[in-house]
């Protein structure tokens, strides 16, 4: 039977996929400089003698696994292969050699875990028809996302997958588990550059000076409106300024100049869109209601992410009949964001959880911390649980 078969080589790669995955975790590189990471992925591909091209958005593989049966279905596999700048405070083997550099989103996980799906469908092609395309994607933590570029450069294309699957590190989810979402799970996510200019001096005569600080102050709080009072209440939407720096200023000095940045979110693109509109025009107008000025600019990010409802149906089966329905949960939508979304507004998708916690083993941090990890038995079933799902779609699309 050809789940047993597949479970079977999910075992007898499973100490292949920690070892991939402790060297990419000690040898981390920041997004679009995944230079060694990328020729690392093409020499172990090489090294199963898996068809792939190196280059894609500089430091991208993709590879080409092909089945015996006659198909010309295409179905995409997708994982990213780039580090953050956060030092590790882990005390492991396999900690960061790199200062300042770290796999705290579960990248390492991602990449080592795809190539282990890859080792599976290459030792099963004779049971199914049809194309695997295996996306080893740079740059996912960093606009305008790595998606975007393979995207632009054809990645969906010659051959075109019907859709693609990714799957993503979950520290709440205990490790033996995955979870799934369909429809709009993640949210879209734009960076705000404010510089509120207003006219500085001696802190104690504010009746000579245009303070930058009242006016930014005024500014955020009113921006909130946009989210309480015009944001349509069934559309999750989050405003968040983070960074406030002062241009000069002191105890007892007004500055010329205040600096913001920040973050805008939400679920649904056109109300993104309207949101962009108004906080802009706010932001100016209180800025010239006191005397000052404001410069806003909006980065636009990463897309809303929706999992496509149909093919997350599937996948949740898929799941089932690998792990079993106790293993297979329900989570709520989020909104942080990822560039799989890209993918997601071309073709349909699924980006599911593989559960990666461990809590009787102290494995708890979240990602993007110094102290997060994973627990490794979850690479003994994302392997093949993503085999299974990439031919079973291949059977039933």
């Amino acid at each position: 039977m050809l789940l047993e078969e597949i479970k079977k080589y999910a075992q007898q790669v499973f100490s292949d996929v920690i070892g991939i995955r402790q060297h990419l975790h000690a040898n981390p590189e920041l997004s679009y400089k995944e230079i060694n990471t990328g020729q690392y992925i093409a020499k172990q591909l090489s090294d199963l003698g898996i068809v792939h091209e190196h280059g894609w958005a500089d430091n991208g593989v993709v590879a080409i696994i092909e089945g015996k049966k006659k198909s010309d279905k295409v179905i995409a596999l997708r994982a990213d292969i780039d580090a953050l700048p956060i030092t590790e405070t882990n005390d492991v083997p396999y900690k960061s050699k790199t200062e300042g550099v770290m796999h705290a989103c579960g990248h390492d996980a991602h990449t080592a875990s795809l190539l282990g799906t890859a080792m599976i469908l290459n030792k099963v092609r004779e049971h199914f028809g049809g194309t695997i395309k295996m996306i080893f994607q740079p740059a996912e933590e960093k606009l305008p996302g790595g998606a975007s570029i393979l995207i632009e450069e054809g990645v969906l294309e010659n051959p075109q997958p019907l859709s693609i699957f990714g799957q993503h590190v979950h520290p709440p989810l205990e490790a033996g588990k995955v979870g799934l979402c369909p429809g709009r799970y993640m949210a879209s996510a734009d960076e705000l550059y404010m510089t509120v200019k207003g006219k500085g001096g001696h802190g104690a005569l504010p009746q000579n000076c245009v303070d930058p600080l009242v006016i930014v102050s005024n500014i955020i709080l009113s921006l909130q409106q946009i989210v309480s009072r015009n944001a349509n209440p069934y559309i999750p939407t989050v405003l968040t300024f983070g960074k406030i720096n002062s241009v000069g200023g002191a105890t007892n000095v007004i500055p010329d100049a205040i600096k913001l940045e920040g973050t805008f979110r939400t679920m649904d693109e056109a109300w993104r869109e309207e949101a962009h509109r108004k906080m802009v025009h706010m932001a100016e107008q209180i800025a010239d209601g006191f005397g000052g000025s404001c410069e806003f600019e909006v980065v636009k990010g990463y897309p809303v992410l929706h999992n496509n409802e149909d093919l997350t149906a599937k996948a949740k089966q898929y799941a089932i009949e690998y792990l079993g329905a106790e293993q297979v949960v329900d989570l709520p939508p989020r909104m942080t964001a990822e560039d799989f979304s890209y993918y997601s507004q071309v073709i349909p998708a699924c980006f599911y959880r593989l559960g990666t916690g461990n809590k009787a083993k102290g494995i708890t941090s979240p990602v993007h911390t110094s102290t997060f990890d994973i627990d490794e038995k979850s690479l003994s079933l994302s392997t093949g649980l993503m085999a299974w799902m990439a031919i079973r779609e291949l059977e039933t699309s």
